[in-house]
């Protein structure tokens, strides 16, 4: 079965991560992405994983291949007039239009939404940006630490509070904004059909990490407080909380309505005596004895391995989950049921190519990677061809320095 996208066309002028993997969430759904990089290249090409805790990293960044596969590549020098006509001329065919250039290039290069939906009415522009399209940062750059952790307040709201604020992983809010981005570009979509005429979308990593805050941020934003952050050992709620077993292995508790759960506790730890202690009773009595009762806690689950307490938390239909690594969610049979992960075939350095599978299911539609990512430029010819240049005009723009 085709893709559900089958035909829409996507020319994309961005790097890194968030638009990027919004691209590549098109093309899995079946659109026809072509990538717009500088002569140099994506600069997420050439990102050492050795700087994130890789001690023996692959011959090539494979996070690139995530944010990127199924794409073809072209490559365009936009300070050249000649390379900004060509990239004009593939807008003019598209029917969606990616960009996290900050409004300053896109005005200089003459790829603003005005410009662009003159030639080409039904065009989907999505514009993306650290902090927003107006204001005194709109040309600001920012990675996702500074945009969406930082900049949000979601980096200052985590964490124990004796310690410096926590260091997240790399790209998990592109990967958060990704699919928001999506949706945008679907809605826009969608609408297109109902009065023929395209329009801009726009979000950037600020708004859509105040957004991920959701929950916090309103009721600062209505009681005009910070949320207290308080050390694991005194959690507010004991019953939402990280444990240790015996094994060495974490756990977590997710009883975010406790005193439902709370004889259910008692009963899997082998204490049903504690049910009615009246330090522990009611989730007012736990969270003001909360830092004896996780100490009591604490001793109690580090007498038998996680294994053991996920059988007895299971029995008393608990909820709850192991603190899981990376290598643990690959071998953990969830994935493999629901084809979390899939292959790549023929993947040029790594052959069958173990990725990410995309993350939307259709009963009907084909969905999920369609080839590997392409090499810098792999395609400028074959695209520009099929745009009706000739190959004469392809030898005279690579002379120019305009490809």
């Amino acid at each position: 079965m085709p893709g559900p996208l089958e035909g829409i066309r996507v020319l994309e002028v961005a790097n890194w991560l968030a638009v990027p993997g919004t691209g590549a969430l098109l093309t899995d759904l079946g659109a026809q992405t072509i990538k717009v990089e500088p002569p140099a290249g994506d600069g997420w090409r050439g990102f050492r994983l050795d700087t994130r805790g890789w001690d023996s990293p692959p011959p090539s960044n494979v996070m690139f291949e995530v944010d990127n596969r199924g794409k073809r590549s072209i490559t365009v020098n936009l300070d050249h007039p000649e390379g900004r006509a060509l990239v004009h001329k593939l807008a003019a065919r598209a029917d969606v239009f990616l960009t996290n250039l900050v409004v300053g290039r896109r005005e200089r290069y003459g790829l603003t939404y005005q410009a662009l939906s003159a030639e080409n009415p039904r065009l989907v522009y999505l514009s993306f940006s650290g902090y927003g399209d107006h204001g005194p940062d709109r040309d600001r750059l920012g990675f996702d630490y500074a945009g969406f952790w930082s900049r949000s307040g979601i980096l200052a709201s985590m964490g124990d509070p004796e310690l410096p604020p926590p260091m997240p992983r790399t790209g998990m809010g592109d990967h958060v904004t990704a699919p928001l981005l999506l949706a945008g570009v679907m809605t826009a979509l969608f609408e297109r059909e109902r009065s023929g005429r395209g329009q801009e979308v726009s979000t950037s990593l600020m708004n859509s990490g105040i957004w991920v805050l959701a929950a916090d941020m309103q009721a600062t934003l209505t009681t005009r407080q910070e949320p207290r952050r308080t050390p694991r050992r005194s959690a507010m709620n004991p019953l939402l909380n990280t444990y240790q077993a015996g094994d060495g292995l974490w756990f977590m508790l997710v009883m975010a309505a406790p005193d439902a759960y709370w004889p259910r506790v008692c009963a899997a730890m082998g204490r049903p005596e504690m049910e009615h202690d009246p330090r522990f009773a009611t989730i007012k009595d736990r969270t003001a004895n909360a830092t004896e009762l996780v100490a009591l806690l604490d001793q109690a689950f580090a007498t038998a391995p996680r294994d053991e307490w996920g059988r007895r938390f299971d029995a008393q239909t608990l909820i709850w989950a192991p603190v899981q690594r990376m290598l643990d969610v690959i071998e953990d049979p969830q994935s493999a049921a629901n084809g979390y992960f899939t292959t790549v075939p023929n993947h040029p350095l790594y052959g069958d190519f173990e990725t990410i599978n995309t993350p939307l299911h259709f009963s009907r539609s084909e969905v999920g990677p369609k080839g590997p990512a392409p090499e810098t430029g792999q395609h400028t010819e074959e695209v520009l061809l099929e745009a009706g240049y000739s190959w004469e005009d392809i030898g005279r723009l690579r002379d120019s320095g305009a490809i």
